[in-house]
């Protein structure tokens, strides 16, 4: 991961992060997570990015933003300089990194499954590329006793000898047990934390395990964030996301953080199998999530099995078979990078196909799959009629228009002001003003 932060990701930092360096407090002004995602929709309809609003054009951009953001709270936002660069240099010591969105060593995991649900930022402490190795989830309560607490850690020793990663939530008890069993193993790690990301860093049992590339740690939250429990439940799509498959030990039944992911999983995300622990006293909890289509964990005994558990898919894919990973990636990058509706992504062969012209760029894609979609206009149609069915906003259905009216393709016509297609249909419609 490079230590230089892309200029699109300190925007990004500047518009929502809290930037705690000492006994600082963050800013009343930071943009909510609905907030940022309207304004980095309104900067792609805009056909700009976050870094713009620090570049020498960012007065004329911030007035562009005001439909979306009073502009008095972004230059607030955008004046924290100072203070971005005493967290950058924070971060640096620690060896910290940060990587937003925009950036290409984002994990293309939490993307792909995410979608729009995937944290703006993620700092983290290690190997990065470990997070898109997949592997076994193991979640369960803080309060357990020793007979689990080694179940757990035979668990992470077996998914270490499988050679596959073990993703978990860094939390007492059960998290902890499973991530200590596979470091012991010499297998690898990824902890998702919710808070304390720059204390865990610093931990000397975590130094070396962090240098040897063995153990990443990660979180969507400043790396000086204190506890907080709605930050400890968001993080649980995030462990799930990393992983292939998810094994809960042992759950409270209605209540706390690791039955919330579960039910998640289960009932909405629908990201990965989710398993339950099958041997000994379940407990209510796990047996009501066995109703709602948690698996029974199969125990395997070899990495053979291990791996036939991984594998195991809940409900099929929507990719296509053979489907092409190089097609995939633009699609994420279009979809997660932009936040654009499905409708108007590419289809497979489509993005296939335009990968050989390397001068598309995302924006050229979607307008290219507008442009065929508003081939089928057989009716003159209003902006607002475009835009509902393309589902876009009104402003960026006007330009695509417009940009069609001088390409020849689209004619504009007035009292009312409506748009037709300029072709052999055209001779169907009544041709006056």
């Amino acid at each position: 991961m490079t230590p230089t932060l892309s200029p699109n990701t300190q925007a990004i930092l500047l518009l929502i992060a809290p930037l705690i360096v000492g006994r600082s407090e963050a800013s009343p002004d930071l943009l909510t997570p609905g907030e940022y995602k309207r304004i980095a929709r309104h900067l792609y309809e805009l056909q700009r990015q976050p870094a713009d609003l620090l570049s020498p054009e960012a007065a004329e951009v911030l007035k562009e933003c005001r439909p979306v953001i009073d502009e008095a709270r972004l230059k607030r936002l955008l004046a924290r300089g100072f203070l971005l660069s005493q967290a950058i240099e924070r971060w640096q010591t620690r060896a910290i990194w940060v990587a937003s969105r925009a950036d290409a060593e984002y994990p293309r995991r939490l993307k792909a499954r995410l979608k729009n649900n995937t944290p703006p930022v993620l700092y983290g402490c290690g190997d990065a590329a470990i997070l898109d190795t997949g592997g076994l989830a193991v979640v369960g309560s803080r309060h357990v006793d020793d007979a689990l607490i080694e179940f757990t850690k035979d668990i992470g020793r077996h998914t270490a000898h499988a050679r596959r990663t073990l993703v978990s939530g860094g939390a007492r008890g059960i998290d902890q047990a499973a991530m200590l069993g596979a470091l012991e193993a010499g297998g690898k790690v990824v902890g998702v934390l919710a808070d304390s990301l720059e204390r865990a860093a610093l931990n000397r049992e975590h130094r070396n395990l962090l240098l040897e590339r063995q153990l990443v740690l990660i979180s969507p939250y400043d790396p000086s964030a204190g506890f907080n429990v709605g930050h400890a439940m968001q993080r649980n799509k995030l462990i799930y996301a990393l992983a292939d498959a998810a094994l809960v030990v042992s759950s409270d039944y209605e209540k706390g953080g690791t039955w919330a992911g579960a039910v998640e999983q289960l009932e909405k995300l629908r990201l990965v199998p989710v398993y339950v622990r099958s041997n000994g006293e379940t407990g209510k909890g796990l047996e009501a999530l066995r109703r709602k289509g948690a698996l029974p964990w199969p125990n395997p005994e070899t990495s053979e099995a291990l791996a036939q558990a991984l594998a195991v898919e809940e409900t099929p894919k929507k990719d296509t078979p053979g489907q092409n990973e190089l097609s995939l990636s633009v699609r994420e990058e279009i979809e997660q990078t932009y936040e654009i509706p499905p409708s108007l992504l590419p289809g497979d062969d489509s993005i296939g196909s335009q990968l050989s012209d390397s001068s598309l760029t995302p924006v050229d894609e979607l307008f290219a799959n507008a442009r065929e979609s508003l081939k089928t206009m057989t009716i003159p149609k209003t902006d607002a009629e475009v835009a509902t069915d393309l589902q876009i906003s009104k402003s960026q259905a006007k330009k695509w228009l417009q940009r069609l009216v001088k390409e020849g393709m689209l004619e504009k016509l007035s009292k009312p002001v409506r748009y037709r297609l300029v072709s052999s249909q055209a001779s169907l419609f009544e041709r006056r003003d």
